[in-house]
């Protein structure tokens, strides 16, 4: 796949609101189930993420990460994200990576254009799942036809170094809010270690799906990270600004982005 620029969006703002249903595969005891939750949506930011679309359809990828910890073998069955739709949309499809951390599965030897790399998404995807063969959107669920988050990153507004710092869309956006579960038709069996998962979201209207920020630090319903383990931010990043050359650099998100 290619990617562009990318940002860490979490600091300030909030991480994405995505909850986890899993499995834990202690060997050879039996299986217990896992659950993670970062959360409900606490309307600060909305962040594009999304899949490219049909050759010619000018609708460029656009990726959001977000971490989760596992501290032991688990299989990883199903997942839920809550984001923004315009009310005239469908959706047509979901696609789900799963990224180690920075630099793992990444060139750290290159000059990036980015404020820094520590704590982003590698380079590249280690394992992915799409509808419909990959994965199966087991339900979606309109919970407020109104919801407004404070800000936006919008397609086109992720920026190399030195002009990172653009503030957003700085102001309000409303839609639908949704909450996307997807059941997994292979799980994604992993041992334990620090992940970030990327959902993209494909719309019949060929708009923008906007993942919602949830607080930091996390609070309840939310779970918290194990001890001794930090919460790293959310980070996106696009495929506008340079066609390809600068396609491993993710930044992070924070308040003043």
């Amino acid at each position: 796949m290619t990617r562009e620029t990318l940002i860490p969006l979490k600091a300030r703002t909030g991480i994405a609101a995505l909850a986890f249903a899993a499995v834990v595969m202690p060997l050879p005891a039996a299986a217990d189930s896992f659950f993670f939750s970062t959360g409900n949506p606490d309307g600060r930011m909305a962040t594009t993420t999304r899949p490219s679309g049909p050759s010619g359809s000018g609708i460029q990828e656009t990726e959001t990460g977000d971490d989760f910890v596992l501290t032991q073998q688990t299989s990883i069955t199903s997942a839920t994200f809550t984001g923004l739709i315009p009310s005239t949309a469908n959706i047509t499809g979901v696609v789900v990576e799963l990224y180690h951390v920075f630099p793992n599965d990444s060139n750290a030897t290159r000059t990036p254009n980015v404020p820094t790399r520590a704590n982003s998404p590698s380079d590249v995807e280690f394992d992915s799942r799409a509808s419909p063969s990959g994965l199966t959107i087991s339900s979606i669920m309109i919970l407020n036809p109104n919801f407004t988050a404070q800000n936006a990153v919008l397609p086109g507004g992720i920026h190399p170094s030195p002009n990172q710092t653009t503030g957003g869309l700085g102001f309000a956006v409303t839609g639908q809010e949704v909450r996307i579960s997807v059941t997994f038709t292979s799980p994604f069996t992993l041992p334990a270690d620090h992940y970030f998962f990327v959902p993209q979201v494909s719309l019949s209207s060929g708009d923008t799906f906007l993942w919602l920020s949830a607080a930091r630090p996390i609070v309840p319903p939310g779970t918290a990270f194990p001890p001794g383990f930090t919460d790293l931010q959310t980070w996106v990043r696009d495929e506008v600004l340079a066609a390809g050359r600068h396609r491993h650099r993710w930044r992070y998100h924070s308040a003043n982005i």
